[in-house]
């Protein structure tokens, strides 16, 4: 549907690098800031005026794609809109194709087309999608265009983008995952320190790219580089420049409650939960169930108990919601309530909380060992 009507797009007599060129970049600076404020409706009509002013380039077409992104982001186990994104970057790979053939356009196209892989296998590796074969081969079609790009920040920092993902994973995931270094030895060697330093430039000068940079860099200092203080800088700066963007709120508070800031954290907390109830865009289930249990675990540490089980409970719900009935807050928010019960001296509730627990995770799991022990101490 989307690559019918292009009439494989216009070709202009004039070069125009649009992703260097100021006055598009304030055509784009609005849509850009409606997306990542989950405004998405605005955002498409802005990129829609860019597709019609632009038909002949990939740069709305990705746009488009990256608004159909962030409505995924929130709970990506909802695919309802993998279709017209993986038609979107399609269509950004038929366009750039192209341009590519152009030699004033073949570094600014090979960017494009090594973006429009790269969001293609990052959909398809995701845990609720699992498609690894569709992943490797978007993969390895993002490589081979992003060595074409490589090295040529001087036509534009967003070309590191790229580069800087790829230093860094591509010496991480050896490291941290030994049954994969042969599979890692077939490519070129990367720079886990050279990709830090790519993202935090990228992250300061780069337009497009900027904060798609910025949540790797948040996720990479708070998962893997035990770097709490520089995480919640950065998360907390995504939270205030888009106050309305679930996927950030949701992460801000995940840093503030994993930093001890439990005031701030439930604040934050609450208004998710305030969000949800109200049904603001992008606000589901899967925010509930972080929110909910900090809440739970914060009023609990204070002896708020009976703040704590509503909570609780709310997130035992929200888990069910969406079948998350495998992970640590489902099951830590049942071993929790079979605590405040213990201690309240309601021992039959207790049990029964505890039952829940076994019954529904692996006997190796440290909540069951715990509602095990518990269970023989009642």
């Amino acid at each position: 549907m989307l690559l019918a009507g292009l009439a494989f797009a216009q070709k202009s007599d004039t070069t125009i690098i649009l992703i260097t060129d100021m006055q598009i970049q304030i055509e784009s600076s609005q849509g850009l800031n409606d997306m990542y404020n989950f405004k998405f409706r605005e955002a498409h009509s802005q990129f829609m005026w860019l597709r019609n002013k632009y038909s002949w380039h990939p740069l709305p077409f990705l746009l488009l794609g990256m608004n159909e992104w962030w409505k995924i982001q929130p709970n990506p186990a909802n695919t309802a809109h993998d279709e017209v994104f993986l038609a979107y970057m399609d269509t950004v790979i038929m366009v750039s194709e192209r341009l590519y053939e152009r030699p004033e356009y073949k570094i600014e196209a090979a960017f494009f087309l090594s973006a429009a892989y790269g969001f293609k296998g990052r959909l398809y590796s995701d845990e609720d999608r699992k498609n690894w074969r569709k992943a490797t081969v978007a993969g390895k079609e993002a490589l081979n265009y992003l060595e074409v790009s490589k090295g040529k920040p001087d036509l534009s920092p967003e070309l590191l983008f790229g580069d800087a993902l790829y230093n860094y994973f591509s010496e991480w995931i050896p490291e941290n995952y030994a049954i994969l270094k042969p599979v890692m030895l077939l490519f070129p060697p990367g720079n886990k320190e050279l990709g830090m330093k790519q993202l935090k430039e990228v992250s300061f000068n780069a337009f497009y790219t900027r904060t798609e940079a910025m949540v790797w860099l948040m996720r990479i200092l708070h998962n893997y580089e035990n770097d709490p203080k520089g995480a919640l800088y950065i998360g907390e700066y995504l939270y205030n420049t888009y106050p309305d963007n679930a996927y950030f709120h949701r992460y801000y508070a995940r840093l503030l409650y994993s930093s001890g800031r439990f005031s701030d954290a439930m604040t934050t907390s609450e208004r998710i939960i305030q969000r949800i109830d109200s049904a603001h865009t992008g606000y589901e289930a899967t925010s509930g169930r972080y929110a909910a249990f900090f809440l739970g675990h914060i009023n609990q540490v204070r002896r708020n108990y009976g703040d704590a089980k509503k909570y609780y409970l709310r997130a035992i719900d929200f888990a069910r919601q969406i079948g998350a009935t495998e992970t640590g807050y489902y099951l830590y928010s049942m071993l929790n309530l079979g605590r405040i019960c213990q201690e309240e001296g309601d021992e039959k509730m207790a049990r029964e909380y505890y039952k829940m627990v076994r019954s529904e995770s692996s006997r190796g799991h440290s909540a069951n060992k715990e509602a095990r022990e518990r269970m023989r101490d009642l």
